[in-house]
């Protein structure tokens, strides 16, 4: 945990395709919170726009997954501290 915070710290995974809408950002981010939405958020204090990339409102995105420490996740879900979170683009085609 952070002093500063006193919430959770854990390794943001995002795809490249993401990373590649913001310049400098890498595919691996560190970021603190206690459940996946509070994560996004500090993540969209260093990376302006990023939520609204990931979010459709209050929910994730319909093409997005989460998983937090290899498990499906929603914004609600709860971290743990040094859990990995995934975030992973839907693959679709015919």
């Amino acid at each position: 945990m952070t002093a500063e915070t006193g919430r959770p710290k854990v390794t943001v995974v995002l795809p490249r395709s993401l990373t590649a809408l913001f310049p400098g950002t890498p595919l691996r981010c560190a970021a603190t919170g206690s459940t996946v939405t509070e994560l996004l958020d500090d993540l969209e204090q260093r990376v302006p726009g990023l939520r609204d990339r990931l979010c459709d409102g209050a929910s994730l995105r319909r093409h997005l997954n989460v998983f937090v420490a290899g498990q499906q996740a929603a914004l609600s879900t709860a971290v743990q501290e040094g859990e990995v979170v995934h975030v992973i683009p839907a693959v679709s085609g015919g």
